[in-house]
């Protein structure tokens, strides 16, 4: 059965002038507007669609790519506002989405961009959006352990920093102190939980902690040298902007694993940058020669 609001991969019924009718189940034959149909599509082949109403009330199916789908947080553009009903969003399908003035936490002004809840409401069965985050996030403690990896969508920026919403479920803090550079708001990252406290909330960072941060580190620093000839220009007095766009890691758990790497004898510091050693043939009290 098709699920309204999230993406189905859907058999073809039939064809016929105004599009493909797709099987929808219990929701019966959905149409594919002619507009969307692949050019290289396949005989017997199913079709990965997003289904949603139209400006009619129709269920319809579209190969485009909607910014969030029912059970998700975006950040979109509200694109024009009517005094009756509420705020249209721009999210990357033919018809705009809703927010209803009971769904808005302040109001919205045709230009904003704001983070929303997608969410399929019970009573019409049609795809609304909510500003009232709150209302859709999970309150109960989360079981996560301290250096877990979760998935980070950034909501806005507090004094502290940056909150986000974890996994989809769960309200966290990144703190800036702990970040190289700026975020946006929208962006969608890999973190992990540095702790959780008392309260439910969630402390994270953009780095794994300890070993599980260092061990991969080192092993992607010494590729980059190997790719590059042996020699990088990056050391631990590079910026953080510099090694978080190189590397996508703190400059913190950057010298770590620099630190590691020398004492093991991989690598050797030129001042600026490092240089890759051959410790193959090390012998203990001399100096390991650069790789050729």
């Amino acid at each position: 059965m098709a699920t309204i609001g999230k993406r189905n991969s859907l058999a073809i019924i039939r064809a016929s002038q105004p599009g493909l009718y797709l099987d929808g189940g219990e929701l019966g034959e959905i149409l594919l507007p002619g507009r969307y149909i692949p050019a290289d599509l396949a005989p017997k082949q199913k079709l990965d669609v997003f289904v949603y109403r139209d400006s009619e009330d129709r269920l319809v199916a579209t190969t485009e790519k909607s910014h969030a789908m029912v059970g998700e947080f975006g950040y979109m553009q509200v694109k024009s506002v009517n005094p009756q009903i509420g705020a249209f969003l721009d999210w990357g399908l033919a018809k705009d989405l809703l927010v209803p003035f009971r769904e808005q936490e302040f109001p919205l002004r045709v230009g904003d961009w704001v983070v929303v809840y997608v969410a399929l409401d019970a009573q019409t069965n049609r795809i609304l959006a909510s500003t009232r985050l709150n209302r859709h996030l999970n309150r109960d403690t989360p079981a996560y352990r301290d250096g877990q990896p979760v998935s980070i969508f950034i909501t806005s920026k507090t004094p502290l920093g940056y909150n986000a919403i974890v996994d989809n479920a769960h309200f966290g803090l990144l703190y800036k102190d702990q970040l190289a550079t700026a975020l946006k708001i929208g962006a969608r990252l890999k973190g992990f939980v540095r702790t959780v406290r008392p309260n439910g909330k969630i402390d994270l960072s953009l780095d794994a902690s300890g070993y599980k941060r260092v061990a991969p580190l080192t092993d992607l620093i010494v590729t980059a040298l190997k790719m590059s000839g042996g020699k990088l220009p990056f050391d631990d007095d590079s910026s953080p902007v510099v090694i978080r766009q190189n590397f996508n890691v703190s400059k913190k758990a950057f010298k770590q694993a620099l630190g590691k790497l020398y004492k093991t004898r991989r690598i050797g510091f030129t001042k600026p940058g490092i240089e890759l050693l051959d410790n193959e043939t090390w012998i203990p009290g001399t100096k390991p020669k650069a790789k050729p």
